[in-house]
């Protein structure tokens, strides 16, 4: 017997995922021929806050033990709907609901998701197909050039492979003052490693004026940090950077500002009239003070980081407005934004911004730092739009990142599987092949640590400061790390890897996941499976804009093939997450026929895999098909 209703299944649902705004969508079920229904099922689809639409189904074919019962709907109005369809027999109602993921179930079951976006919706195309690389700017190289205006109240390190400070103060503040020096120019004089790495786009963490060394406390949207260098500097690291292929994109922190900053000014640097001191300082009106005025709205109660009102007029125009501070940053060439705590950024000053960014042009890209499914995300009590089409080109890809570690760590395949295509089925396509997927990022452990050492769930810095994988552990997290990279590199999206990942550095949680890169002392290895990686990568059209279909497998190893009907090819991956070899039997996706191994072992129709290595098999479209 066939599912009653399957919506990864073009049989049941067509097209797959998402769907634009005005375009038809078919929905089919099938029942059992002994299920006589006393009028014809329906489907059921609504909007959260919105009523119910009722579409009667009908018989369009007959299989073997069932009928075919279909409708088309075509979606009128954009954003996240809700389905499941419904029945009688004898009077008694029956409902086809979700369970694992998309299987329809009897009555039991949660609804399924149609995301429905803007008809015009296109995401910038410079990104698809290529490879990201993230940068923490003070911990990646230092170029020696000299810096002015260099603040004289910051420490600057020369144990280039210290440990970062982490102590806090007698009153329990860590200051993050300590600089190890890394700047524009020293990313400009590694640019020709990064091509070889395979890079076509560059992420840096914020590099605005700001008092601390991670910069997230904005202290002048409109400079670039003394100890980073000059605006001049972006500047002309863009431009180098455009002839190697590569494109920058910027951190923008717009939920908040720092205290020790031209706008607010607590501590009477700045010359300027901050909102901390005067009512009548012209940023006053971006803050939210209480009682005697020395109180005020702090991003999640640090007082270092006073809140902005982002839909404060005079705020948004400072920001999305004629010559603001996104003009000015693209005008510079920068390739787009990246938003910080994006979920925090209220969905009017989210339309002024991608208003902004796409009139300059629709090729500069804006992605949101969004932790969960971010097309049903739920924010300040509202449904959140990032991914409709007025909004968001792409999210940090987390939910990937977790599935990714997680079956690498042991969970089912069926679990990573249905968290990978639970995604790819509400996120729009535009969104999926550009999606920015990884395994590491400043904000949490590096992934060889959650490989290879023990678990830092609650434990104090003081236990994660100097601890290292010792050479077992080491060994076992970067033979599970690649494992995982060749996923993060092979499925949709574009794969970011966060500088040193590559070279074996360690680290767990802020601030020993931002250490500095290990020039010198690189695991040479690790550095030749990255660009392997990146050279395949580039080589095909599929993970471009390819689509995705799992193979069957067992739990060990996770098969799927990347294809594209237009382009002709399919490309069928094959990873060993376990440290046994694992031998699967090959077989051409579809109408596709063998053409070569990409990497790895097919002997006899047996793909052979090592302990977590991979196989990449091109197939071709069968001309006389």
């Amino acid at each position: 017997m066939s599912h009653l209703y399957d919506s990864w299944d073009l049989k049941y649902k067509s097209p797959f995922g998402a769907v634009r705004k005005g375009r038809i969508c078919d929905f089919s079920i099938r029942l059992p021929k002994e299920v006589k229904p006393d009028f014809a099922p329906c489907m059921v689809i609504y909007r959260p806050g919105f009523k119910e639409r009722f579409m009667h189904l009908h018989i369009v074919g007959e299989e073997d033990d069932c009928f075919v019962w279909s409708a088309g709907y075509i979606p009128k109005y954009t954003g996240v709907h809700y389905y499941y369809f419904a029945y009688a027999v004898c009077g008694q109602r029956f409902y086809i609901k979700k369970t694992a993921g998309h299987i329809g179930n009897l009555n039991d079951g949660d609804l399924f998701q149609l995301t429905v976006y803007a008809e015009d919706y296109k995401t910038p195309n410079f990104l698809k197909g290529g490879i990201m690389y993230q940068i923490f700017p003070d911990r990646f190289y230092k170029s020696g050039k000299p810096h002015e205006n260099v603040p004289t109240d910051r420490v600057l390190r020369d144990d280039w492979n210290g440990t970062p400070f982490y102590q806090p103060d007698q009153n329990g503040h860590v200051w993050n003052n300590d600089y190890f020096g890394g700047d524009l120019a020293g990313i400009q004089e590694k640019l020709p490693y990064l091509a070889d790495l395979g890079v076509t786009c560059i992420y840096l963490n914020p590099i605005f004026e700001a008092h601390e060394n991670h910069r997230y406390n904005t202290a002048n949207y409109r400079k670039v940090d003394p100890l980073l260098g000059t605006n001049e500097d972006f500047k002309t690291l863009c431009t180098e950077a455009k002839k190697f292929g590569i494109s920058i994109i910027l951190d923008g922190v717009f939920s908040h500002t720092g205290a020790d900053s031209v706008y607010f000014n607590k501590f009477g640097r700045y010359e300027t009239l901050g909102a901390y001191q005067s009512k009548d300082s012209p940023y006053y009106s971006w803050y939210t003070f209480w009682g005697d005025h020395h109180e005020y709205e702090a991003w999640w109660g640090i007082d270092t980081l006073p809140n902005v009102q982002e839909n404060n007029p005079e705020y948004t125009k400072y920001i999305c407005g004629t010559d603001g501070v996104l003009e000015y940053w693209l005008s510079m060439g920068a390739a787009g934004f990246r938003l910080d705590v994006a979920d925090e950024l209220p969905d009017e000053f989210l339309y002024h911004l991608n208003q902004c960014v796409k009139k300059y042009s629709p090729e500069k890209i804006i992605i949101g730092e969004v932790w969960e499914d971010a097309s049903n995300k739920e924010a300040y009590g509202i449904k959140r739009s990032y991914l409709l089409g007025r909004q968001l080109d792409s999210v940090m890809n987390y939910p990937f990142k977790e599935a990714i570690i997680n079956y690498i760590k042991g969970m089912s395949l069926r679990d990573f599987q249905t968290a990978i295509m639970t995604i790819l089925e509400n996120y729009p396509k535009d969104t999926v092949d550009v999606l920015m997927n990884f395994v590491s990022t400043h904000d949490v452990e590096r992934a060889i640590n959650r490989f290879g050492g023990e678990s830092c769930q609650d434990k104090p810095k003081e236990w994660m400061a100097e601890r290292y994988l010792n050479d077992w552990e080491y060994h076992r997290g970067k033979s599970m790390l690649e494992a995982a990279m060749a996923l993060m590199f092979f499925l949709p999206g574009v794969p970011s890897i966060y500088y040193g990942d590559e070279a074996g550095m360690q680290g767990y949680k802020d601030p020993f996941n931002r250490r500095c890169y290990p020039w010198g002392n690189e695991d040479q290895d690790l550095i030749a499976f990255t660009k392997e990686l990146g050279r395949i990568r580039k080589a095909y059209k599929v993970f471009r804009n390819g689509l995705l279909q799992f193979l069957p497998s067992q739990d060990d190893v996770v098969a799927f093939t990347r294809y594209l009907e237009s382009a002709g090819e399919a490309v069928q991956i094959y990873i060993n997450r376990s440290q046994h070899d694992q031998h699967v039997h090959f077989q051409p996706f579809q109408d596709f026929t063998f053409d070569k191994v990409e990497h790895g072992t097919l002997e006899d129709q047996t793909i052979k895999l090592t302990p977590f290595n991979y196989a990449v098999v091109i197939c071709r479209k069968n001309r006389h098909s």
